[in-house]
């Protein structure tokens, strides 16, 4: 069972406490690229009518305006910016949250290169100098909070410095999610360190530098294999009770992106869960969806990504 200190709002442990928690934050404002993409249209919609965030919408106005006919979506409730071309729509629309006129950035109708150089351009991009990196929050049944996995679409070979990056940032969605002290995995095959294994090398030098107190906010413990991290009956079969996380995970640090990815990929299309992501490092919450997302999923990284602006703005 979580502690929660004393006076502190209530952890999020599904997405239903994650939007109830979004309900309580003043209403954030999302600016999009290229607007005129109909499953984006409809999860702004979505976001819009359960009160998680208000949009503008960057993009062709003609088309932007012919699906949210066909969407049922009052105009009269958005903003819209016209502007075809779709590389000056998408710095149109980073500008926005650049300069405080919107709280987070989300891609709409076009591709991920173009969106990501509008995020990292240096006059009205959202780059902070460290590298980017990518959460995905997980509501997985039969766990009884909220999983953070880092990072299983961004960066493909994280150095040690970047795993340092990636757990500060992912403490942050942590806290912003109202978990105080989030329990961090690095994960292995193994939770012994072999010389030959270099990810495991990492993970206890990670584990090291969390008790120097040169990582803070959480607590780290690794190498741990997944199911250590995850189960306590696990942890008691192999005799590592008496690890840290053992059961008790909130973040799942990956070794590299194909491991990250292979699970992402094998929990949504095997599992019935529910899931959002948002990318990190950032200046302000950056919403990156893919195209084969559900509206849900959307609507839940819009959540996300507002939880994250209100911390980010204190």
């Amino acid at each position: 069972m979580k502690n929660e200190s004393k006076g502190a709002k209530k952890m999020s442990k599904n997405f239903s406490d994650l939007l109830s928690r979004v309900s309580a934050c003043k209403k954030k404002t999302l600016s999009v690229a290229v607007a005129q993409d109909k499953a984006v249209l409809e999860a702004v919609k979505a976001a819009k009518e359960q009160g998680i965030a208000d949009a503008i919408l960057v993009g062709d106005e003609a088309k932007i305006k012919e699906i949210a006919a066909e969407l049922g979506m009052d105009m009269n409730e958005y903003t819209v910016i016209h502007e075809a071309d779709t590389v000056t729509a998408s710095l149109k629309a980073v500008q926005l949250v650049h300069d405080g006129k919107a709280d987070m950035y989300m891609k709409g109708l076009l591709d991920t290169k173009t969106f990501l150089k509008s995020v990292l351009d240096k006059e009205v991009g959202l780059r902070t100098g460290k590298p980017l990196s990518h959460v995905c929050v997980f509501e997985v049944p039969g766990i009884d909070r909220l999983l953070f996995l880092t990072d299983v679409a961004f960066m493909p070979y994280p150095t040690l410095e970047d795993k340092v990056n990636i757990i500060n940032y992912t403490v942050e969605i942590a806290n912003a999610c109202g978990v105080d002290m989030p329990k961090v995995a690095p994960l292995a095959a193994v939770e012994v360190v072999n010389p030959k294994m270099p990810v495991t090398v990492d993970a206890a030098e990670l584990t090291k530098m969390n008790e120097e107190g040169k990582i803070t906010g959480c607590i780290v413990d690794g190498p741990l294999s997944l199911d250590i991290a995850l189960y306590k009956e696990a942890a008691e079969e192999k005799g590592a009770l008496d690890r840290k996380v053992a059961g008790d995970a909130d973040i799942l640090l990956f070794p590299d992106i194909h491991s990250g990815n292979l699970v992402y990929k094998a929990i949504v299309h095997m599992v019935d869960v529910k899931n959002g992501n948002i990318l990190t490092g950032t200046k302000a919450p950056v919403i990156l969806t893919s195209r084969s997302d559900t509206c849900d999923v959307k609507v839940n990284s819009i959540a996300l990504a507002a939880l994250a602006a209100e911390t980010l703005n204190k």
